[in-house]
Protein backbone atom coordinates (compact mmCIF):
# COMPACT_ATOMS: atom_id res chain seq x y z
CA UNK A 1 0.00 0.00 0.00
CA UNK A 2 2.86 2.37 0.80
CA UNK A 3 4.38 1.75 -2.64
CA UNK A 4 1.10 2.57 -4.39
CA UNK A 5 0.77 5.86 -2.52
CA UNK A 6 4.31 6.86 -3.58
CA UNK A 7 3.66 6.21 -7.28
CA UNK A 8 0.47 8.25 -7.36
CA UNK A 9 2.21 11.53 -6.67
CA UNK A 10 2.71 14.09 -9.44
CA UNK A 11 6.52 13.82 -9.62
CA UNK A 12 6.88 10.09 -10.47
CA UNK A 13 4.08 10.32 -13.03
CA UNK A 14 5.70 13.37 -14.65
CA UNK A 15 9.08 11.61 -14.75
CA UNK A 16 7.58 8.54 -16.38
CA UNK A 17 5.78 10.66 -18.98
CA UNK A 18 8.94 12.64 -19.75
CA UNK A 19 10.94 9.44 -20.18
CA UNK A 20 8.29 7.95 -22.47
CA UNK A 21 8.16 11.13 -24.56
CA UNK A 22 11.94 11.18 -24.90
CA UNK A 23 12.15 7.57 -25.99
CA UNK A 24 9.22 7.86 -28.37
CA UNK A 25 10.33 11.16 -29.93
CA UNK A 26 13.89 10.15 -30.88
CA UNK A 27 13.69 8.18 -34.13
CA UNK A 28 16.42 5.76 -35.08
CA UNK A 29 18.54 7.67 -37.59
CA UNK A 30 21.36 6.41 -39.76
CA UNK A 31 24.64 8.26 -40.00
CA UNK A 32 24.97 10.91 -42.72
CA UNK A 33 27.88 8.99 -44.23
CA UNK A 34 25.73 5.89 -44.53
CA UNK A 35 22.96 7.91 -46.17
CA UNK A 36 25.39 9.54 -48.61
CA UNK A 37 27.03 6.22 -49.49
CA UNK A 38 23.69 4.50 -50.11
CA UNK A 39 22.49 7.41 -52.23
CA UNK A 40 25.73 7.30 -54.25
CA UNK A 41 25.41 3.54 -54.78
CA UNK A 42 21.80 3.95 -55.94
CA UNK A 43 22.51 6.86 -58.30
CA UNK A 44 25.85 5.89 -59.92
CA UNK A 45 26.25 2.76 -62.06
CA UNK A 46 28.75 0.11 -60.91
CA UNK A 47 29.41 1.91 -57.61
CA UNK A 48 29.18 -0.36 -54.57
CA UNK A 49 29.45 0.21 -50.83
CA UNK A 50 32.41 -1.84 -49.62
CA UNK A 51 32.60 -1.42 -45.81
CA UNK A 52 32.44 1.15 -43.02
CA UNK A 53 35.22 1.92 -40.56
CA UNK A 54 34.81 4.60 -37.86
CA UNK A 55 33.26 7.59 -39.64
CA UNK A 56 34.39 6.58 -43.15
CA UNK A 57 32.47 4.56 -45.74
CA UNK A 58 34.66 2.92 -48.38
CA UNK A 59 33.28 2.44 -51.89
CA UNK A 60 34.41 0.56 -55.00
CA UNK A 61 34.14 1.43 -58.70
CA UNK A 62 36.05 0.07 -61.72
CA UNK A 63 37.34 3.53 -62.73
CA UNK A 64 38.90 4.34 -59.33
CA UNK A 65 41.54 2.68 -57.20
CA UNK A 66 40.05 4.02 -53.94
CA UNK A 67 36.85 5.87 -53.04
CA UNK A 68 35.55 6.96 -49.66
CA UNK A 69 33.09 9.30 -47.96
CA UNK A 70 34.04 10.55 -44.48
CA UNK A 71 31.99 12.57 -41.99
CA UNK A 72 32.73 14.78 -39.00
CA UNK A 73 36.43 15.42 -39.15
CA UNK A 74 38.27 18.08 -37.17
CA UNK A 75 38.02 20.72 -39.89
CA UNK A 76 35.30 19.43 -42.21
CA UNK A 77 31.71 18.27 -42.11
CA UNK A 78 32.00 15.78 -44.97
CA UNK A 79 34.82 14.66 -47.27
CA UNK A 80 34.91 12.81 -50.58
CA UNK A 81 38.19 11.06 -51.45
CA UNK A 82 39.04 9.45 -54.80
CA UNK A 83 42.26 7.93 -56.12
CA UNK A 84 43.00 7.05 -59.73
CA UNK A 85 45.78 6.92 -62.31
CA UNK A 86 48.48 9.59 -62.48
CA UNK A 87 46.96 10.98 -65.67
CA UNK A 88 43.24 10.94 -64.80
CA UNK A 89 40.91 9.98 -67.61
CA UNK A 90 37.83 12.07 -68.38
CA UNK A 91 35.65 9.18 -67.12
CA UNK A 92 37.35 9.33 -63.71
CA UNK A 93 36.89 13.10 -63.52
CA UNK A 94 33.23 12.68 -64.49
CA UNK A 95 32.79 10.03 -61.77
CA UNK A 96 34.32 12.33 -59.14
CA UNK A 97 32.12 15.21 -60.33
CA UNK A 98 28.96 13.09 -60.17
CA UNK A 99 29.79 11.82 -56.68
CA UNK A 100 30.64 15.29 -55.39
CA UNK A 101 27.41 16.68 -56.85
CA UNK A 102 25.36 14.15 -54.89
CA UNK A 103 27.33 14.45 -51.65
CA UNK A 104 27.57 18.24 -51.53
CA UNK A 105 24.29 19.16 -53.29
CA UNK A 106 26.04 21.22 -55.96
CA UNK A 107 25.47 20.94 -59.71
CA UNK A 108 27.40 18.24 -61.53
CA UNK A 109 28.85 20.76 -63.98
CA UNK A 110 30.38 22.81 -61.15
CA UNK A 111 31.87 19.84 -59.31
CA UNK A 112 33.23 18.30 -62.51
CA UNK A 113 34.81 21.63 -63.47
CA UNK A 114 36.39 22.01 -60.02
CA UNK A 115 37.76 18.45 -59.98
CA UNK A 116 39.10 18.83 -63.51
CA UNK A 117 40.85 22.12 -62.72
CA UNK A 118 42.41 20.74 -59.56
CA UNK A 119 43.66 17.52 -61.17
CA UNK A 120 44.97 19.27 -64.29
CA UNK A 121 46.86 22.01 -62.38
CA UNK A 122 49.36 19.53 -61.01
CA UNK A 123 52.52 19.55 -63.05
CA UNK A 124 55.95 21.02 -63.56
CA UNK A 125 55.03 24.61 -62.67
CA UNK A 126 52.69 24.07 -59.71
CA UNK A 127 54.13 20.86 -58.32
CA UNK A 128 52.53 17.62 -57.23
CA UNK A 129 50.23 19.11 -54.59
CA UNK A 130 47.51 21.64 -55.40
CA UNK A 131 44.91 23.16 -53.06
CA UNK A 132 42.09 25.35 -54.27
CA UNK A 133 38.61 26.63 -53.43
CA UNK A 134 35.77 26.29 -55.89
CA UNK A 135 32.06 26.94 -55.23
CA UNK A 136 32.43 26.79 -51.42
CA UNK A 137 34.31 23.50 -51.67
CA UNK A 138 37.95 22.89 -50.77
CA UNK A 139 39.75 20.69 -53.27
CA UNK A 140 43.16 19.18 -52.55
CA UNK A 141 44.89 17.20 -55.28
CA UNK A 142 48.13 15.24 -55.04
CA UNK A 143 50.03 12.79 -57.14
CA UNK A 144 53.04 10.54 -57.05
CA UNK A 145 54.74 8.51 -59.79
CA UNK A 146 51.82 6.16 -60.37
CA UNK A 147 48.65 7.66 -58.82
CA UNK A 148 46.72 10.89 -58.40
CA UNK A 149 44.10 11.56 -55.73
CA UNK A 150 41.63 14.26 -54.85
CA UNK A 151 39.96 15.13 -51.56
CA UNK A 152 36.92 17.40 -51.71
CA UNK A 153 35.66 18.83 -48.43
CA UNK A 154 33.16 21.33 -47.16
CA UNK A 155 33.96 23.12 -43.92
CA UNK A 156 31.85 22.78 -40.81
CA UNK A 157 30.68 26.39 -40.98
CA UNK A 158 29.52 26.26 -44.64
Amino acid sequence: MALASRLRGPIPLAAILALAATIGASPARADRCDDSAKELANQIDRLKVNFKAANTVYLTHPLAKELSVACRGDKFAIELYAKGDRKPKPEFISLVGAMAALVFSVTKDDTTTGASRCLKRMGLLRGDKVSMRFRRLTLECQRNKTEAWIAITRGKDE
